[in-house]
């Protein structure tokens, strides 16, 4: 049931709304596991009282791009536009009005509750925090290319014509910096492309782009820079002692223009250096351990690796449905081909070995969830093979076959056609990365058993984003979580925390008991729930608004004094 959002409000003594800040008083709710000598497992249920903490005043947003001529990078850059101005255009079957499917933040909803008549209700996930709006989005950014945006827009083709012709004007005037290339991380068969290029050392070109971030974030007025990489996959880097493993090392070794430093590295160093968020879009292992070391000690978000837009995304679906259901997945074999310049590139075989170890650990926490199925170190045969076929463009097409043991040595096997447009997949799943990396920086929690208790931030490696990566990079010490109905519930249940809600738990007592016999009240409860842009707590007697405040520093209601980018050092 849809819902207008202007009329939904959070009612609860446990919501607080300032100026600045919306706090809640939550419970946390958790087991932890204990394996006892004789074999058998001890659950402690374990409740921990929390006060969550998001600052109201939204930001004026740069995104800076790395490989911003690119498919992914024009064809992000056009669909800002094209939502913004409101296009519209003719096709074959009809008129296209811009939009943005394919985003969670802008085009899915969230479950809130059930009204009188025990319908469910549903509202944008957009509307339940105070979010970036893509239409206040400010894009910068390189490529080692030079053509201009406009023109890489044409190049990708990607968008139909009649639309390229409505952005070509305004696109044109939009130059990518100059960016590193080293032939030694991307394919040869890049070099026809690079006359855009930042000369000079390692150490040099960093400094160059720390240079950039300034630059842009002075000229643009933006409050926060935001970095992401949707360039061209690298080979991996070697990792070893005295190059790379702690940050001392990672900076003596730029600094001595070691070789096995990577450009994506370098960028993500000068982005880190300078307190920008790093997104990495692509396979490499960009972040190295003494990268992950910088990124911890200077207290900056990064996030990776690898956008999750169309094969592995369908692959973390349909494996977490077949062992949850008890079914044993034994062969798994994808193949993929396609014919934009990603395509070109993981042509090379040590780029397409980033891409394969990427798009084959996908189903690893799966299996290892149910040891009725696996014995330990057991794993389905996993193949992925990649073919690069110009012809069909950014129409990737890959085909899956998905071989499973059922009851009494039986056998299930599934056959998957799916032709992916690339571009107008990865694109909006780049726009949410964007949006969610930002609000995670605005986003506190602390202890609420102790008034002197200090607010901490989410840790640097930002897992949160895991639902859009294809190899979630995780904080030390976590568990990684390819489950795409995990990945999404974590995402859900923290915005519900952040203004009052519950996790959804998706029981339904209230519809599968006669809750009049319990509670003297009738079956279906009234439920209302929030949206950040428009929610309330009732507050000694009254009723308090909480809206988002906008790039420009103004409330739907007020105005606000000035911006933070919402995080403590």
């Amino acid at each position: 049931m849809k819902v207008d959002v202007s009329s939904l409000e959070v009612i609860s003594p446990k919501v607080q709304i300032s100026d600045n800040y919306i706090e809640t008083d939550y419970e946390y709710q958790t087991s932890h596991v204990k394996r006892t000598a004789n074999g058998r497992i001890q659950v402690h249920p374990e409740t921990a009282a929390l006060k969550i903490r998001t600052d109201r005043r939204v930001p004026k947003l740069g995104v800076m791009l790395v490989g911003w001529g690119g498919n992914n990078g024009s064809t992000l850059t056009a669909a800002l536009e094209a939502n913004r101005r409101q296009l519209q255009w003719r096709k074959r079957t009809g008129i296209q009005q811009a939009n943005w499917f394919g985003s969670i933040t802008q085009a899915s909803t969230i479950l809130i509750g059930s009204d009188e008549d025990g319908k469910d209700v549903h509202v944008p996930m957009k509307d339940l925090m105070p979010m970036v709006n893509p239409d206040d989005i400010i894009v910068d950014g390189w490529d080692i290319s030079s053509v201009n945006i406009g023109d890489a827009m044409k190049r990708a083709q990607v968008l139909d014509v009649e639309l390229q012709d409505q952005l070509y004007k305004s696109l044109s005037t939009f130059k990518p910096r100059p960016s590193i290339y080293d032939p030694d991380f991307i394919a040869a068969n890049q070099s026809d492309r690079a006359d855009n290029l930042i000369k000079g050392t390692k150490f040099e070109q960093y400094e160059q782009l720390r240079r950039d971030i300034r630059d842009f974030k002075q000229k643009s007025g933006v409050d926060t820079v935001l970095v992401l990489w949707t360039a061209n996959t690298e080979r991996f880097c070697e990792v070893q002692a005295g190059l790379n493993t702690t940050m001392a090392e990672l900076e003596a070794s730029l600094k001595a223009n070691k070789a096995e430093i990577s450009p994506s590295t370098i960028f993500a160093m000068a982005s880190i250096d300078e307190g920008c968020t790093y997104i990495n879009g692509s396979p490499q292992n960009t972040f190295v351990p003494g990268l992950i070391e910088l990124a911890e000690h200077k207290g900056v978000f990064i996030a990776g690796d690898d956008f999750k837009s169309g094969q592995t995304k369908l692959k973390s679906v349909l494996v977490d449905f077949l062992v949850g259901a008890g079914i044993k997945p034994v062969s798994i074999v994808s193949y993929n081909h396609l014919g934009n310049n990603d395509g070109k590139n993981l042509s090379a075989p040590q780029q397409f070995r980033s891409k394969e170890i990427s798009k084959s650990n996908v189903v690893d926490d799966m299996v290892e969830s149910n040891d009725v199925l696996y014995r330990p170190n057991e794993h389905p045969d996993h193949v992925v093979v990649i073919k690069y076929v110009p012809y069909v463009g950014d129409s990737k097409r890959a085909m899956d076959e998905y071989t499973s043991e059922i009851m009494m040595g039986g056998h299930n096997t599934l056959v998957i056609h799916n032709t992916c447009e690339d571009s107008l997949l990865a694109s909006p799943l780049i726009l949410d990365l964007i949006i969610l990396g930002e609000l995670c920086s605005r986003i506190q929690i602390k202890s609420n058993q102790r008034a002197d208790a200090p607010w901490i931030s989410f840790k640097p490696v930002l897992s949160l984003l895991s639902y859009l990566c294809k190899a979630p990079l995780m904080p030390r010490g976590a568990q990684v979580v390819n489950s795409l109905f995990r990945q999404r519930a974590a995402i859900e249940n923290i915005l519900r925390g952040c203004i009052g809600l519950p996790p959804n738990s998706h029981m339904m007592l209230e519809q599968r008991f006669d809750f009049a016999s319990i509670t003297n009240e009738p079956p279906t409860k009234k439920l209302k729930s929030a949206a950040a842009n428009s929610c309330a707590t009732e507050l000694n007697g009254h009723v308090a608004k909480v809206s988002a405040v906008t790039s420009n520093g103004h409330y739907a209601n007020g105005n606000a004094n000035g911006h933070t980018n919402g995080r403590n050092h």
